[in-house]
């Protein structure tokens, strides 16, 4: 294994997990304070779907940016000052139409820099693994997405129910991100040199098998809730309260970093059978999570973590595997708009399946996650 690629994944990591400790904290409370705000099921199931749709319909522009203009950190660290910084604005929203401003404003971030970074990320895990790097940078991500939302859940505890302290903290996270991310760029001004170049046929596109795999990604995305929404619900009934909120967000995420670990180690071991697996596995969250008491739904969010830790790590290593490396900020954008196209898509008819029965919101939930099982077991066959 090349140590100073797997350092550069290692700093890859570390910027993750503070940045993720920022906006993560934010979405494990997005939920509850738009209905604090007096929002309803369909606006909360609307926003958290437009802003992926916006998130990863401009991934497809600024993979394709990467790709033409190789200015890789430019991008990246740009798009990080906007996704970490709009987030303690939210501590200023006094009313819901521009904290949905500010929660759109960090997906636009988000979306600017997150194809420049997979392509970067690609470049340091080749040589040690793929499902391996993006699993270990995953599993890191999901350590600040744990420790987050566990600091939003300890401010609101202490400071009674205080929205505006909680977001105001997260500037802390995002000042460490954005330093470490400087100090990477000024030690790596250029990853790609850290892969080993192979020679592969040239084609004019992506090839068929990427958009079978995409075919399955987008049924997997559309059925996926959001976790706006299981705040929303997990407020409105009183589920748990709303300090407890952002613990079981906690207890997803930690699931999601644990998964990540197992499911890169053996993505690299039987490829993305792997994904087959961990989508079984998280098919049936939304029934315990919606009609569960405090204990199921517990338990669905940690079936709901396991999906989530597939979808960050090996659902990206798979496309670094079949995309030449000239092609991949192209390949990685698309694939992200088209994934957050079905997202919103999903959301927001989630949203409004929500107010008006909660076993056709399960029903559309399940059933496309089995769909999208059935399309990667055709994948796996064409391999």
């Amino acid at each position: 294994m090349n140590k100073k690629a797997f350092q550069f994944v290692i700093f890859l990591g570390l910027i993750s997990l503070f940045a993720d400790m920022t906006y993560e904290a934010a979405r494990s409370i997005n939920g509850s304070f738009l209905q604090i705000l007096g929002t309803n099921g369909t606006i909360v199931g609307i926003v958290a779907g437009l802003g992926e749709l916006v998130g990863y319909g401009l991934r497809f522009f600024s993979g394709y940016l990467a790709d033409r203009t190789r200015k890789y950190w430019t991008i990246v660290i740009t798009g990080y000052v906007i996704n970490l910084f709009s987030v303690p604005l939210l501590a200023l929203a006094g009313y819901w139409q521009l904290a949905v401003i500010f929660m759109i404003a960090e997906r636009i971030g988000k979306a600017l820099r997150n194809p420049a970074r997979d392509a970067l990320l690609s470049f340091g895990s080749q040589q040690m693994g793929r499902g391996w790097g993006y699993g270990l940078h995953e599993a890191m991500d999901q350590i600040g997405a744990t420790l987050g939302p566990l600091l939003v859940s300890a401010v609101l505890f202490y400071k009674n129910q205080n929205y505006q302290i909680a977001y105001a903290m997260l500037t802390i996270p995002a000042i460490i991100a954005i330093g470490i991310l400087l100090y990477c760029r000024f030690l790596y001004p250029h990853p790609e040199n850290l892969e080993v170049k192979i020679t592969k046929v040239e084609t004019n596109g992506f090839g068929k098998r990427y958009w079978i795999y995409l075919l399955a990604v987008i049924f997997i995305a559309a059925g996926y809730v959001d976790f706006p929404i299981i705040a929303y619900h997990f407020k409105l009934h009183s589920i748990i309260t709303d300090s407890a909120i952002p613990l079981f967000y906690a207890v997803a995420m930690a699931t999601d970093a644990v998964a990540a670990l197992i499911f890169g180690r053996l993505f690299d071991k039987i490829g993305v059978k792997t994904l087959f697996i961990a989508v079984c596995l998280s098919t049936f969250f939304a029934p315990m999570v919606f009609l569960g008491n405090t204990s199921i739904a517990l338990a669905g969010m940690i079936l709901w973590g396991i999906g989530m830790g597939a979808q960050e790590s090996i659902m990206k290593a798979e496309i670094a595997n079949i995309i030449p490396t000239e092609k991949r900020g192209t390949a990685f954008g698309t694939f992200n708009a088209a994934y957050g196209l079905f997202w919103f898509g999903g959301s927001a008819l989630i949203g409004y399946l929500y107010d008006i029965s909660l076993v056709a919101l399960i029903a559309f939930s399940v059933i496309t996650q089995i769909v999208a099982a059935i399309v990667i077991a055709v994948f796996v066959r064409k391999n």
